[in-house]
């Protein structure tokens, strides 16, 4: 039907000629004195367009026999009445926000005619051409938390419920009735079961987020071990990991630390429950399942998404831009794509007297150790406060200006600018930091960010070839060693943008290019650490230039420290650790997000 169209009454409108292509509709009034006040002064709904495009239409109702309303701001009428009885469809699309550009938001388009047999070959004919828009979910599973963000999860949740409904995307809802109860969920759930589903979404915060990427990830995620400064050997000790995979029978996604660290004592920042509790089985003992998955990761079909109801949401700013829930739904319904890169974090040893025991866990927007992981340990003591409790524990952390012993190594890249070349200073066949390195240019990443689409397929720069280079030979690996006190260590996968942080901890931090950056906060007098921090909420600012702060893009590093009771950060999550390796994986999964807009 290219190129067909027809003469439709449109509400708010009148009389329009409808023209089809095959991306979309247009429409033209057939009164001119009406057509300037239709289009550029409708005031009582989002501004109509008069060209719809189909990628933007997620879904369409044929309605009973109803009022459709006359052209608005005119005296026009139809038949002597400004509300006409007409069979009616209606056409439900995305229009932007009158007060913010960014923000989507659903708006209608009634179409009336007096024939019953022309409205439903119309809504029958559209609903066809948008079920040919490839990638749109049929099938979701939603996991809601209901305690998350003050209760904002089940709220919200019932706020963008219909516009699924609308748009015949079946859910399946679990409201979260434990802590790990989506972890438990998604990693004892057969891949037979999980096939049936187009993606998973978290009703909730970056900690419910969290726990449903390891439930996915914890058996079906194939990949190597991160590369270690000794080549193919474990740092620190004379363990060998040669072949180790995440699913091989040698890999433990926890441990009895694990569940001691992550006990119902641990919540965190987004959500009111802990990831993981010892009250009941939480399937983490997959290593010793005998299921062979099918289902791996990466893949091009299956998607995360999240309608945003935590207390800082920096996954959703991050990569849409937007902290709304209608957006995030609409966005989903419409199958909108863009690859994450997630970080692999490994533990070797959970306190330096440990024995050295792998165990694997994901992360998608942070890892932090010491200042970050303190404050989620501290704010424990004040559950009874609620989300105040961070801020306060933060400003604890902070006025104790603890600083921390450690060692971290990580692999350099070509374009890093702050390393000596003299082969007399080399540890080991590691390089040691002399100075700070130069600052680069930022390129923030937005939607159709060309270095995420550069890096997918281009043999340069890109995380996952050095990592692939330094696997093949050991040798040649280089490494750059960064020893003494530190404040705090951190490794961003994205640019964690929130409300308190506009530009993020790494404003020019992409999505899915292959690259952790690794923060390394040294020893430095108070005032210059409050200097510090208080840069990152002004936007346009540069809190990474300080002399103390080093600042190293890497796909993959590993730390030691001889602290009893070393925590880290992941998501905000808790997780004991004392020596570590984390490795970017590029595009491990894909979400339901189309990128920040600018």
């Amino acid at each position: 039907m290219q190129g067909d169209g027809g003469v439709l009454f449109l509400s708010g409108v009148g009389e329009v000629t409808v023209a089809v292509a095959h991306d979309g509709l247009s429409f033209q009034p057939l009164h001119l004195d009406v057509s300037s006040s239709c289009w550029s002064s409708i005031t009582m709904q989002p501004k109509l367009q008069s060209k719809l495009q189909f990628s933007d239409v997620y879904a369409v109702e044929h309605l009973d026999v109803g009022p459709v309303c006359g052209p608005w701001n005119t005296r026009t009428v139809v038949q002597g009445k400004r509300n006409t009885e007409m069979n009616r469809f209606v056409v439900h699309a995305i229009t932007r926000s009158r007060k913010q550009p960014s923000p989507w938001v659903p708006c209608e388009y009634m179409f009336g005619h007096k024939d019953l047999e022309t409205c439903k070959t119309w809504a029958e004919h559209i609903s066809g051409c948008i079920n040919k828009e490839q990638d749109r979910p049929k099938n979701l599973m939603v996991f809601v938390h209901p305690l998350c963000g003050k209760g904002r999860g089940c709220k919200n949740w019932e706020m963008v419920a219909p516009l699924f409904e609308r748009a015949k995307v079946k859910t399946k809802v679990i409201f979260t009735e434990r802590a790990g109860h989506a972890y438990a969920t998604l990693a004892s759930l057969s891949d037979k079961e999980l096939k049936k589903f187009d993606g998973v979404i978290a009703v909730g915060g970056d900690g419910l987020f969290n726990e449903i990427l390891n439930g996915l990830l914890s058996t079906r995620h194939k990949n190597s071990y991160p590369p270690t400064p000794e080549g193919c050997r474990y740092f620190g000790s004379n363990y060998k990991c040669q072949e180790y995979t995440n699913n091989g029978v040698s890999n433990n996604m926890a441990t009895g630390d694990d569940v001691n660290v992550l006990s119902g004592n641990l919540n965190t920042p987004d959500d009111h429950e802990p990831l993981l509790s010892t009250a009941q089985s939480t399937g983490l003992d997959i290593s010793s399942s005998n299921q062979v998955p099918f289902v791996s990761f990466p893949n091009n079909w299956f998607r995360l998404g999240i309608i945003p109801s935590g207390s800082t949401d920096a996954i959703v700013l991050s990569t849409t831009g937007e902290r709304d829930p209608v957006t995030s739904a609409l966005l989903i319904i419409l199958g909108r794509r863009i690859s994450l890169d997630i970080a692999q974090v490994v533990r070797w040893k959970s306190s330096p007297t440990a024995e050295v025991l792998p165990t694997v866990r994901y992360a998608a927007s942070f890892a932090g150790y010491g200042f970050y992981g303190e404050v989620i340990r501290e704010s424990e003591n004040y559950r009874w406060m609620g989300p105040a409790r961070y801020d306060f524990s933060g400003t604890m952390v902070f006025l104790k200006h603890r600083s921390y012993e450690a060692r971290v190594a990580f692999l350099e890249v070509g374009n890093t600018r702050s390393l000596t070349t003299s082969a007399d200073n080399t540890i080991n066949g590691v390089q040691p930091l002399q100075y700070h390195q130069s600052r680069p240019h930022k390129t923030i990443c937005r939607t159709n960010c060309f270095i995420c689409k550069e890096t997918s397929t281009s043999e340069h720069n890109s995380g996952d070839e050095i990592l692939a280079s330094s696997r093949t030979s050991c040798e040649n690996q280089k490494w750059v060693w960064s020893e003494g006190r530190f404040l705090s260590v951190g490794a961003a996968v994205i640019s964690c943008r929130n409300e308190r942080a506009p530009d993020g901890l790494v404003a020019d931090a992409h999505l899915s290019d292959g690259f952790l950056h690794l923060l390394l906060i040294r020893d430095c007098p108070l005032p210059f650490y409050l200097w510090h921090l208080t840069q990152f909420t002004k936007k346009g600012s540069d809190p990474l230039s300080f002399k103390f702060v080093e600042h190293h893009k890497t796909p993959a590093f590993t730390f030691m420290s001889s602290h009893d009771e070393s925590v880290w950060n992941l998501d905000g999550e808790l997780f004991q650790a004392c020596e570590v390796s984390v490795q970017a994986c590029r595009g491990l999964v894909s979400l339901f997000a189309s990128g920040p807009e600018v």
